[in-house]
């Protein structure tokens, strides 16, 4: 079976995000400090940013999807953070409390809105995805939901040295997780490292 992984850019002290993330500060305040190896450097750690998107399917938490809380407004639904050619170029799977109808987009990417919970989201992206790996995009909620059930296979950090001191902290809550170290290389502007789920 393909493994479930995990990617996300987190500051030195652990937060995926910094406090008050609204439409104005979609990564919080202070955020984008933890993303700015993905734009300043982006060639520089070409190969971590093609791994990010690699999967044959996603799951990402409705907090990532984008700002709007409560049911989905009909003459505004929002379409997403990423303009109308999203970068996953797959089928997205958005844990939500709320029906909304799949939603495409251009480039291949369509998002589909389930309701059912984290493990129905993780059925249907594997099915979706054949035999290529399944992503778990975040945020910090839904990765913590799949750590917690021992379903990552795979976490990538990629951890920027900066320091936001208050937001979406990625571990808290998080039970002992068995992690061994696979690899590590470091950038200007991030470290990237890879941990496997330790085989029983």
């Amino acid at each position: 079976m393909a493994d479930v992984t995990c990617d996300l850019a987190v500051s030195l002290d652990g937060y995926v995000a910094g406090p008050g993330q609204d439409l104005e500060h979609p990564l919080g305040v202070r955020g984008e400090a933890v993303h700015r190896w993905q734009f300043e450097a982006a060639e520089e750690n070409a190969g971590e940013l093609a791994g990010i998107v690699a999967a044959g399917a996603f799951v990402m938490g409705r907090n990532m999807f984008g700002p709007i809380r409560g049911p989905w407004e009909a003459a505004d639904p929002w379409d997403g953070w990423w303009g109308s050619e999203p970068p996953y170029h797959g089928p997205v799977f958005v844990l939500t409390h709320h029906p909304r109808p799949d939603l495409v987009l251009d480039g291949g990417t369509t998002f589909h809105f389930v309701t059912e919970g984290a493990r129905i989201a993780l059925d249907r992206a594997r099915e979706a995805a054949g035999d290529r790996d399944v992503s778990i995009c975040g945020g910090a909620s839904t990765a913590r939901q799949f750590l917690t059930a021992g379903l990552v296979d795979e976490l990538r950090l990629h951890v920027a040295p900066v320091l936001l001191g208050a937001g979406e902290r990625l571990f808290d809550g998080v039970p002992a997780v068995d992690l061994v170290p696979v690899s590590a290389r470091a950038t200007d502007l991030v470290l990237h490292t890879t941990y496997r789920r330790r085989e029983a």
